[in-house]
């Protein structure tokens, strides 16, 4: 493989990039044996951040909406070791809004720190909660989710 033919190696995002952030304090089960959080605990993260936010806007009550999200397709790039104990802050933002989907981009930031420690691509999926196909974002639920889009 030539180096042009090389993917670009990935570059941290930023706080500035992001308007909504939701703090997540690691726990003493997220660290692994090597000392530091688990990397499925970061996809955890980015579970933990979304969602929360959802509940705090009333999109969604998770025992008892018609409608749930369901995640499918998620990724993370890692730059720097997320430790126990250390409050995480989770950057939220949106890529794009389909007819049932939503793109998310989501940045941990270490405590102080204004680079990424890590970042992904989280995609949720609005479904029927009974008969789990998917379902339109309704007007006002696309309204709130615009709030977050990343211009």
């Amino acid at each position: 493989m030539s180096e042009a033919d090389k993917p670009a190696k990935p570059v941290p995002l930023t706080r500035a990039g992001f308007s909504v952030f939701r703090d997540i304090p690691t726990r003493w089960m997220d660290v692994d044996i090597y000392g530091h959080v688990n990397n499925v605990q970061y996809l955890s993260f980015f579970d933990t951040a979304v969602n929360g936010w959802y509940v705090d806007e009333g999109l969604l009550e998770p025992a008892r909406s018609e409608e749930i999200f369901l995640v499918v397709e998620t990724g993370c790039q890692y730059f720097a070791e997320l430790v126990f104990p250390e409050r995480v802050t989770a950057g939220i933002g949106i890529e794009r809004i389909g007819s049932s989907s939503v793109v998310y981009t989501i940045a941990l930031f270490k405590e102080g720190q204004q680079s990424a420690a890590a970042q992904g691509r989280f995609v949720h999926v609005l479904v029927d909660r009974e008969n789990r196909r998917p379902t339109p974002i309704r007007e006002e639920m696309r309204t709130a989710l615009s709030r977050l889009l990343i211009r």
